[in-house]
């Protein structure tokens, strides 16, 4: 008895679902170039001269401080930041990074145990403006930071709001936005650790998030919701810079993108100088 051929409706049906999965596929990394190589030291002496922030602040850092704790990035001209609650947990005394082996100390504002900390220095950098409303489902976004202890960014797809467990960390749960990771730096793999606490940035340059965790193996990164920061500024008594502008932020040109915004300390690394 012959085998029954499958109607010719399913064939072609499979066969376009196999090329839109391989188009997806080919479609869905954006990778950033590496990031550049570090500059000669007569060259890093004059961007230490022209530091916007006071050298007689400054403490000594580790040269090379690998795994940083995490990043921040300047919420207000003044000298206001914004981090992960976690990049500050447990740490006796930190430094924003402002240079090769120098810090500036930074505090930690008081507030509740959210997932969002304010750090405040004396002088800052220039302020990166908050987006003004949600993200649509779809929509993309560039995390800039320090994973790994390195420049690096990432490109994420926005995929909506959850609701995250967090009873190990005093938190019962917590609202965040989950992101789909769709690229990052050529060259960067394994975990994330040291990005958290940078911004993500949309198209606009403007701050949609700040990030908080990753689940690696689901390729997922979670960020903050406006409220969350809202919360922590009000409770930190700060106004963000009304006045600060984002530059344009696209799968083209992210890397550079976020190497600029390092150059200039608008984002930084945070480290542990004391425990």
């Amino acid at each position: 008895m012959p085998t029954p051929r499958p109607p010719h409706w399913l064939i072609y049906l499979c066969a376009l679902a196999a090329l839109l999965y391989v188009a997806s596929g080919r479609r869905g990394r954006v990778n950033a170039p590496p990031p550049p190589p570090p500059l000669p030291a007569a060259e890093q002496a004059l961007l230490a001269q022209a530091s916007p922030f006071d050298p007689t602040r400054l403490v000594k850092v580790k040269r090379h401080f690998g795994d940083v704790a995490g990043a921040a990035f300047s919420i207000a001209d003044s000298g206001v930041w914004l981090t992960a609650r976690r990049v500050v947990e447990g740490c006796g005394a930190l430094a924003v990074v402002a240079g090769d082996s120098e810090g500036l100390p930074a505090r930690v504002a008081p507030g509740p145990p959210d997932q969002v900390a304010v750090l405040t220095t004396h002088g800052g950098a220039p302020a990166l403006p908050l987006a003004p409303g949600a993200p649509m489902v779809g929509s993309d976004a560039y995390d800039l930071g320090y994973p790994r202890g390195r420049p690096g960014e990432v490109a994420t797809r926005y995929l909506g709001g959850r609701t995250l467990d967090l009873r190990a960390r005093r938190l019962r749960t917590a609202e965040v936005r989950v992101w789909a990771e769709i690229g990052r730096t050529e060259g960067l793999h394994g975990n994330l650790t040291g990005l958290f606490g940078a911004p993500a940035l949309d198209e606009a340059g403007r701050v949609t998030g700040v990030v908080l965790s990753e689940a690696p193996r689901r390729g997922r990164i979670y960020t903050t919701t406006p409220d969350e920061v809202a919360r922590a500024l009000a409770a930190a008594g700060v106004r963000p810079s009304v006045q600060a502008s984002g530059v344009a932020v696209t799968r083209a040109n992210y890397g550079l993108a976020g190497d600029d915004l390092r150059r200039t300390l608008r984002i930084a690394p945070v480290v542990c100088v004391r425990g």
